[in-house]
């Protein structure tokens, strides 16, 4: 087999939200940073700040149980921490602040890593956004593997972007994000695998649907293990897919490669 000790990680973005529906910054309110994360546990589960997100990343899962379980737990305990300050989790890929929310050096920062289209090999442009007050919130996943090259990592991408990315389509509605965002085969390498980052955190809000990420990300790596390969002249079809949500183009990846 190609793909051998999978594990699978996330590091989604929630936004916070007061009783009257006013989006609120979690700057100074749940500390850790990218550099250094704020653990909540000894087992890896982590949560940080990140310009007006809360951010978190959860340990690596050998199977799906301890998948859901982490993410179950580290929502869980930010929601308690946020009951404390009258505060609510919104799991939602866009929303738009108030401007007395973002007067803090912290919510004008970016995060200035760059990230690859998995298609190409290419650095993706750094996005533009016409409104200064959106925030948009990602649902990155991460997968770990042995003997890591850039060849695997490349190839598991542009097969996640055909089993994950291209069927999220049906079940995260928002136009926001995707304009700056999300775009097919986004990724950063990683030492233990890669981050495939085209997906937002629609995904987070039900156990269902995080139990189904897991399983097409296990689909797309049993669909390598077992000799699959995506072909390149399907890189069109994957981009109108994901990009302009063409059904045409979503049938044709479906019957191709049976997500």
């Amino acid at each position: 087999m190609e793909y051998e000790n999978i594990k699978v990680g996330a590091d989604p973005e929630l936004f916070l939200m007061d009783h009257t529906g006013k989006f609120i910054s979690s700057v100074g309110l749940i500390g850790g940073t990218k550099e250094e994360p704020l653990p909540i546990d000894g087992y890896g589960n982590c949560l940080q700040e990140d310009n007006v997100s809360v951010e978190f990343n959860i340990a690596p899962a050998n199977n799906k149980q301890e998948f859901v379980a982490s993410l179950g737990l580290v929502i869980n305990e930010i929601g308690r921490r946020m009951d404390e300050k009258n505060l609510y989790l919104a799991i939602v890929p866009a929303a738009e602040f108030d401007w007395d929310q973002l007067q803090t050096p912290a919510s004008q920062t970016f995060g200035c890593e760059p990230d690859f289209n998995a298609w190409t090999g290419e650095i993706n442009p750094k996005p533009m956004c016409d409104n200064p007050q959106l925030r948009s919130a990602g649902g990155h996943v991460h997968v770990g593997f042995d003997d890591v090259t850039q060849t695997k990592q490349m190839k598991l991408m542009r097969a996640l972007d055909v089993f994950l990315g291209v069927p999220s389509v049906n079940y995260d509605k928002d136009e926001q994000r995707r304009k700056l965002y999300g775009k097919p085969g986004a990724f950063r390498p990683k030492s233990y695998g890669a981050e495939y980052r085209t997906l937002s955190n629609f995904w987070i809000a039900t156990q269902d649907m995080q139990e189904w990420v897991y399983d097409q990300v296990m689909k797309a790596i049993s669909f390598l293990n077992a000799g699959g390969a995506i072909d390149f002249v399907d890189e069109a079809f994957v981009k109108k897919a994901i990009i302009n949500k063409e059904q045409e183009a979503y049938s044709y990846l479906k019957g191709r490669y049976c997500f």
